[in-house]
């Protein structure tokens, strides 16, 4: 029996600066265009529906004001949050079309409700063309989350998005893995000092796609399972400039295809979002085109026949040390789980995720996809752009 994939779309453009000072960032198009594109019904995906984002008004904004649309970006998050847990919750693969990076926040508060609730850490795969690493520790100042997501996840930055629900940070910077970023990244020593493992590129490149999707798995050895993170500007420009800030030195469609297939290739990767598509620089669609045929073919491990969801396990092992090159002090360890009463009925044995390793073997138990197998409601809220470019902007709020 295959895993199911739902498909959620995120059209929200909250995290960019404008392109001009009277226009509005065209990626809120990109699930929109890849749908036309016959991606759901190719990936014979469940339609999740759209989480629809508030109004994009950067106001008065001025640099110094801190991230541009804040609380409309932290109550989005907390509602796309919601909508991952509850296809999470059905035993289904959510496959999330952005929209800006910021949408980083609310699938990274998902899994760390997710880590909570199962007593475990959720890792993350992050693959983009730029660390997105700028927060106010490195910078003069913030402005646009979508080139300040990695920062936030990892607990840097202003609370209110940061720190949602008191959650800090998503994800724990031993469980980051950034794979694709430019040799030069403006941040890559800022990774490097904070214990962040980096594949950039030409490592990336030396080692091949599918060596490297295997790396990612080992660096993660100790998480109950991760979320992969794709913005597509990790492609050259050369094959894909319908991005915010295309930079030189990308990779192929062909290589993020087989990366893909990689990471998805277990039971631990939990979702994929895919972020900052603009169809504003794709008129005649053949960027989307190319978009939905990679996705397609490096999601297919995901339906194929024995693919199984994710197994949810007890508290694994304790969090390794820090490594020797992060300066920073550790975050608080994630407080223990709340006890989630089992289904009344259970219809057939549960699926659990396993530490990261050598991918179990399907013994065909598979929990009927109509069903929640961690529990009713359980990833369900438990309480109450990236770099700027000056060529394509009139109001610089990055």
């Amino acid at each position: 029996m295959m895993r199911r994939i739902a498909v959620l779309d995120a059209p929200t453009n909250l995290g960019l600066r404008p392109p001009t000072a009277s226009s509005v960032p065209g990626c809120a198009k990109a699930p929109g265009a890849l749908r036309d594109h016959g991606l759901l019904a190719r990936l014979r995906a469940r339609d999740a529906g759209c989480l629809t984002p508030p109004r994009y008004d950067p106001g008065d904004w001025r640099p110094g004001d801190g991230v541009c649309h804040a609380p409309e970006i932290s109550a989005y998050s907390l509602a796309l949050a919601d909508r991952i847990g509850a296809i999470i919750d059905r035993g289904e693969f959510p496959l999330v079309l952005g929209g800006d990076c910021s949408v980083l926040l609310g699938s990274g508060l998902a899994m760390h409700r997710l880590g909570e609730a199962v007593g475990g850490r959720i890792g993350l795969v992050f693959v983009d063309g730029h660390s997105d690493f700028r927060h106010p520790g490195n910078a003069s100042y913030v402005g646009a989350a979508a080139g300040e997501d990695l920062a936030l996840v990892t607990g840097r930055g202003q609370p209110d998005l940061a720190a949602i629900e008191g959650r800090r940070p998503y994800f724990r910077d031993i469980d980051v893995v950034v794979l694709g970023i430019r040799a030069q990244d403006e941040y890559r020593l800022d990774l490097q000092a904070a214990g962040i493992t980096t594949r950039p590129v030409p490592a990336l490149r030396a080692e091949g796609a599918a060596r490297t999707a295997q790396w990612a798995h080992e660096q993660l050895v100790d998480c109950a399972g991760y979320w992969v993170h794709i913005d597509v500007d990790v492609l050259d420009p050369a094959v894909m400039p319908a991005v915010d800030a295309p930079d030189p030195g990308g990779i192929a469609f062909a290589e993020l295809e087989i990366l893909l297939a990689g990471l998805v290739d277990t039971p631990h990767c939990l979702g994929v979002e895919l972020t900052v598509f603009d169809p504003d620089y794709d008129p005649d669609g053949a960027y989307a085109a190319e978009i939905v045929n990679t996705v397609v073919a490096g999601l297919a491990p995901v339906v194929a026949p024995g693919a199984v969801p994710p197994r949810l396990l007890p508290p694994g092992p304790a969090a390794p040390a820090p490594r020797a090159a992060d300066s920073r002090p550790e975050p608080e360890p994630l407080p223990a789980p709340a006890a989630v009463p089992a289904p009344a009925v259970v219809p057939a044995p549960a699926v659990a995720v396993e530490p990261i390793g050598p991918d179990p073997t399907s013994d065909g138990a598979v929990d009927d996809l109509g069903t929640d197998p961690l529990g009713p409601g359980l990833l369900r809220r438990a309480s109450a752009g990236d770099e700027p470019d000056p060529a394509r902007s009139g109001i610089d709020i990055a």
